[in-house]
Order: C-alpha cells, then sequence, then structure tokens
C-alpha cells in the first residue's frame, strides 16, 4: 500500500514516534542512526508504523 499522507500528516506522525523512541521505545528498523527524529524518519520511509490516520467526519 503506498501511503498518501500529506506533509503536514507526516510531519505529526514523524514527531510523534520519535518521541517514543526517544522515551524508549523499541526501534523498528536496522539503523545506525541515533538521533530519535531521524530514526522515525526512516521508519517512516520503511512503512513499518503502526500509525493510522482518519480523514473526514469525526464522530
Amino acid at each position: 500500500m503506498v501511503r498518501t499522507d500529506n506533509r503536514y500528516e507526516r510531519a505529526r506522525i514523524i514527531g510523534a514516534r520519535a518521541l517514543q523512541v526517544a522515551y524508549g521505545a523499541p526501534v523498528l528498523v536496522e539503523t545506525e542512526q541515533t538521533q530519535p527524529i531521524l530514526i522515525a524518519a526512516q521508519e517512516y520511509d520503511a512503512d513499518v508504523l503502526p500509525f493510522t490516520v482518519r480523514r473526514g467526519e469525526h464522530q
């Protein structure tokens, strides 16, 4: 499945994941990076993040 997140959604997802990594969440990809934001960006690009973006009518 191809991601169709806009730049704001992408920034929010990567930011939220970077915070999780900074607080000790396990990293989901093999990486040499040490900065949480760069790790989160690699995870996003690898499409391994379990985030769902809900659009449209909210109940």
